[in-house]
This record gives structure tokens, C-alpha cells and sequence, in this order.
């Protein structure tokens, strides 16, 4: 089989939308000419960029960046499907005249990610018909974009209905076919589960990758502290691939084995004062470019180091404002 991935990165190593003071004073232009700079085929979308079709597109042009995808905070734990599909109307037309071929569905309803709440209190179905009808909702949604070009790319994620690998199971068990699966390797982690492990169980089902690395002393403190998701973040829980715990190398076997054809998105999800953006998203794109490219571990993360290392020159001198 082939394996036809491309890499691209989300903003939010550079601004972040659930913590906006995180890069806050960080353009959008800085960011898309440093990922462009480093070698990022395209962008997902982030709370700085245009929400209209054409402006959308110049934005993008301007960089020779692709759109890769954006997240759609959805509500279908709490709504029915005809409200749901009204509500999307926007972000979808933006997603398919742009030539995103995925939708990155994360449910908000009663989450506690951006909550300065505990992870133990996240929201769980209580009973066989709840799971049974949000899978029934999740699936005609799905359709819906099905009809319009775009797939639906499930985000498991901590503090919401679907966090453990156990939910990821279940909410594959009750959906049909249509319903994708985003593959979050640093959720994965962070969740209880090993990000190989589950991938190969549901590889056939994921129509997208995050890729992000987990320091698993920092998640282990947020359990052992009843640590909010995003205290968790803000003290560096996640960071680029090559610099925690995750088993990229086996990752990116898989999905090769697989003939995974999509896009690698890098996702660094940390303070970049304290992790600056451009340095950590051009690690991680040599780490998995090699990997990509068919390197050993070993080198793969010796070209990251590298990268780090060297700390190339961060931003063309006109992006920054």
C-alpha cells in the first residue's frame, strides 16, 4: 500500500484558542510564515483565521499553505441532529470551499476542558441508551457531511464524553462506517492508553492524526492533583512529538502499514514563552519528517535534537507585528 501522508501543523503552538493569553500577541502572519519557513504543508484552522470562504483561501494563498481541516465545537450529547447540521452550515461551507477533506468534530456539550474544573468530574453516559442514541446522532451527522465532501474526524478528548480508550471502543461500536476517527496521540496518552496500541486497534476507522507528545511526569501529577485540563496544559503536560513519551516511531509504522493516506498534524499545545513556537514546531517536523521519509528511531530524533539545537533563525523579520 501506499503511504501518501502529508505534515501540517495546528496554530496552537503558537496561540492557543482554549487558553487565548497563551501567544495572544502572536499574529496570524507570524505564524503561517513560520510554518512555511520550516517546511509545513498546511495549517488547521485556529481562532485568528478569516471565517469567510474567499478571505480564507487569500490568507492561506499567500503562504502556498493547504487547508488542512478545523475543529467544530459540536453538541450532540445535548441537541438533535437537525440543530446540530443548522449550526454547522458555516464552518462546513468554510471547510469544503477551501478543499478540507475532514471536519474535526470535538463534543463540548457539558465538557470540562477549558473549565477549571478536575478531570475526574469530565461528563460520562450513564446508561445503554444514552451511548446508544449519541451514537445514532453522531452517525446521521456524519452522513450529512458525507453529502458534502467532507468527513467527519471524531477528536476523543480529555474532559469530555468520549476521553478514554474505552469510550473511543464504545462510540466506534455504535457509529457507522462514516464516523472517522481522529487519532490523537497525546489524548490517547494522557487518557490512560498507549497511543500504538490504539491506533492499530482502530486504524482502519482514522481519517486523522494529532500529533503531539505527552511528559508523563506532568499527566501524572495532573491525576494525582485533581489538576484542571487546563492546569495541566499550562504547566506543560503536552509538547511537540519528540519530546515525551509517545512512540512515534511505531506510530507512523502503523499508519504505513496501514496505507494511511492523510495529514500529520502537529499539535504542541504548551506555553510558547516557555516553549517557543517556531523552535519546537521545527523539531518536530524534522522528527517526523524523517520518520516519514523512512529513518530509524534513532536518527529521527537525532534530526529533532537537531533542529532544537541549532534553534534556526525563528521568523522572517517582516511576519512579526
Amino acid at each position: 500500500m501506499g503511504f501518501d501522508v502529508r505534515i501540517g501543523i495546528n496554530p496552537i503552538s503558537w496561540t492557543n484558542d482554549d487558553l487565548p493569553s497563551l501567544g495572544g500577541e502572536t499574529s496570524l502572519a507570524t505564524a503561517l510564515s513560520e510554518g512555511k519557513q520550516i517546511g509545513y504543508e498546511g495549517f488547521e484552522l485556529g481562532n485568528k483565521f478569516p471565517r469567510e470562504p474567499e478571505a480564507l483561501k487569500a490568507a492561506l494563498g499567500a503562504y502556498d499553505l493547504a487547508c488542512v481541516s478545523g475543529w467544530y465545537s459540536g453538541q450532540l450529547a445535548r441537541r438533535s441532529v437537525e440543530d446540530e447540521i443548522a449550526a454547522v452550515e458555516q464552518h462546513l461551507t468554510l471547510l469544503a470551499a477551501n478543499g478540507a477533506r475532514v471536519m474535526v468534530y470535538g463534543e463540548v456539550a457539558d465538557s470540562i476542558q477549558g473549565s477549571a474544573v478536575p478531570l475526574k468530574r469530565r461528563p460520562r453516559f450513564r446508561s445503554d441508551p444514552e451511548w446508544e442514541q449519541y451514537g445514532k446522532r453522531v452517525t446521521r451527522f456524519a452522513r450529512h457531511l458525507s453529502a458534502r465532501g467532507v468527513q467527519l474526524a471524531y477528536h476523543h478528548h480529555m474532559g469530555a464524553y468520549i476521553e478514554t480508550p474505552e469510550d473511543v471502543d464504545r462510540l466506534l461500536r455504535l457509529t457507522g462506517p462514516e464516523v472517522g476517527l481522529l487519532h490523537d496521540t497525546g489524548h490517547a496518552t494522557f487518557s490512560g492508553g498507549d497511543a500504538p496500541t490504539e491506533l492499530r486497534r482502530h486504524v482502519a476507522r482514522v481519517n486523522h492524526v494529532h500529533c503531539k507528545d505527552v511528559r508523563p511526569n506532568v499527566a501524572k501529577m495532573a491525576r494525582n492533583r485533581d489538576w484542571s485540563f487546563l492546569t495541566a496544559v499550562m504547566n506543560g503536560a503536552f509538547s511537540t512529538p519528540g519530546e515525551g513519551c509517545v512512540d512515534f516511531a511505531a506510530v507512523i509504522a502503523i499508519l504505513r502499514a496501514a496505507g494511511y493516506r492523510g495529514w500529520l498534524v502537529v499539535e504542541g499545545e504548551q506555553d510558547p514563552a516557555v516553549a517557543p513556537a517556531y523552535r519546537y514546531a521545527d523539531m518536530a517536523y524534522c522528527y517526523l519528517r524523517a520518520l516519514v521519509d523512512g529513518e530509524p528511531a534513532d536518527r529521527a530524533r537525532a534530526a529533532g535534537a537537531a533542529a532544537r539545537a541549532a534553534a534556526r533563525i525563528e521568523s522572517r523579520p517582516e511576519a512579526r507585528q
